[in-house]
């Protein structure tokens, strides 16, 4: 076996030409493959991160009944086995409290819907950076709200500046009268224009006051360490909380995001089948063409006593290294790019990134560098290799010696 291994690398590079055009469509099979699905997942991860980091988290837990009737009045006060739950368990990294609800924002002249999120500033960081997106002004500190933030959207709109006056008007806890005024402590920018345009955040027991809902919360947004264990987690929040806390996981919050990704991730799949076949009929026609250039060299080395059998592995060997040495080139040549767009993604502008935002979707595309990604595809071409010497396989076994040496 050792020998044959031996002479199938030589054969390689007995004839350079052949070899290196062989390798080229394995090379190119597996760079198109491994773009096309890290791109594929890097957007799909982009958009969950979105939802999880500006919006639900991994899992969030709330009043019962809470996201089907998400009202002011369907609050909670988190208790000590909610706090000592959220410390015992290990795989949560950040649980995030918010007070969540709507009010009219005005300037005087102009008058807006916002939705008022009351943050405690340092956790609320943690989980979305709003720190680093503020444009204006200046962050809360050391867990003090000194006023308001808004996004520059809505500052335009209003006609706002810092220092001046935003006042919010709307409904409190149990039907109470929600109004104050605040003086314009930072305007944030975030990558979504819905976030720019509708969103307010005060610190927490500011909005806590200004809903007349003291001590009350409408969620926890919590954060993980390992995401892909979201389930363990899941089942020890449900086992250690009462029946009046509810604990929903970020696919359950976001289903028409998840039916959205699932069906363009069936598209990708198509589109990918479609890739396989091109390069499948590509590798095949190289590999048919060596067959044909080789038939006088199978003749003569069966002429001269190697037995058909051998000859056969020897063939299989050199489709799986041509195949191997395909696969190792095109993810050592791909992966410092995708790396470099995994730090730096594409910016999309235009229509696209329009459509984008309007989905609530950060416009860009990183590339992921998931290892599976390189796993996955990188067998997949693997195979096409394999499959594709059944032919020289089934010529091996068939031609006849003499016919073939008069030729």
């Amino acid at each position: 076996m050792q020998q044959s291994f031996k002479l199938a690398w030589r054969n390689l590079w007995r004839n350079r030409r052949r070899t290196l055009i062989t390798l080229a469509s394995v090379f190119m099979a597996v760079v198109l493959a491994i773009a096309i699905r890290s791109f594929q997942k890097g957007v799909y991860g982009n958009m969950i991160g979105n939802a999880v980091r500006f919006s639900t988290g991994y899992i969030q837990v709330h009043a019962k009944g809470y996201w089907d009737d998400q009202s002011i009045n369907n609050t909670f006060v988190p208790g000590t086995s909610l706090e000592q739950a959220l410390k015992k368990e290990k795989n949560i990294s950040l649980a995030v409290p918010k007070l969540e609800s709507f009010a009219l924002a005005s300037s005087g002249p102009h008058t807006k819907g916002v939705e008022v999120i009351g943050i405690a500033p340092r956790k609320e960081d943690s989980m979305n950076n709003v720190a680093g997106k503020i444009t204006q002004g200046k962050y809360f500190t050391n867990n003090i709200g000194q006023g308001i933030l808004i996004g520059d959207g809505l500052a335009k709109y209003l006609q706002l500046k810092l220092g001046d006056t935003l006042v919010l008007l709307g409904q409190g806890y149990h039907g109470t009268t929600a109004a104050g005024q605040y003086p314009i402590q930072g305007i944030f920018h975030f990558p979504l224009e819905q976030l720019n345009n509708s969103l307010v955040y005060l610190y927490l027991p500011d909005a806590q006051a200004l809903f007349g809902a003291p001590d009350r919360l409408t969620s926890i947004s919590i954060m993980l360490r390992q995401p892909d264990d979201i389930n363990s987690t899941t089942l020890f929040l449900k086992h250690s909380l009462d029946s009046t806390r509810e604990v929903m996981q970020w696919p359950a919050m976001n289903k028409s995001l998840v039916q959205e990704i699932q069906g363009d991730n069936a598209g990708g799949i198509i589109m990918l089948g479609i890739l396989y076949m091109v390069v499948a009929f590509g590798v095949f026609g190289t590999i048919l063409m060596m067959t044909l250039e080789r038939k006088k060299e199978f003749a003569v080395m069966i002429a001269i006593g190697m037995h058909r059998v051998r000859l056969t592995v020897i063939i299989i060997f050199e489709t799986v290294l041509i195949g191997l040495l395909g696969i190792l080139s095109g993810s050592l040549l791909i992966f410092p790019v995708l790396a470099y767009l995994h730090r730096h993604p594409i910016l999309l502008t235009g229509a696209t990134a329009q459509t984008y935002q309007q989905f609530g979707i950060e416009p860009i595309m990183p590339a992921s560098l998931d290892p599976y990604i390189f796993l996955y595809q990188g067998l997949t071409v693997l195979g096409i290799a394999i499959i594709s010497v059944v032919y020289p396989l089934w010529y091996i076994n068939r031609f006849r010696i003499a016919e073939t040496l008069k030729q």
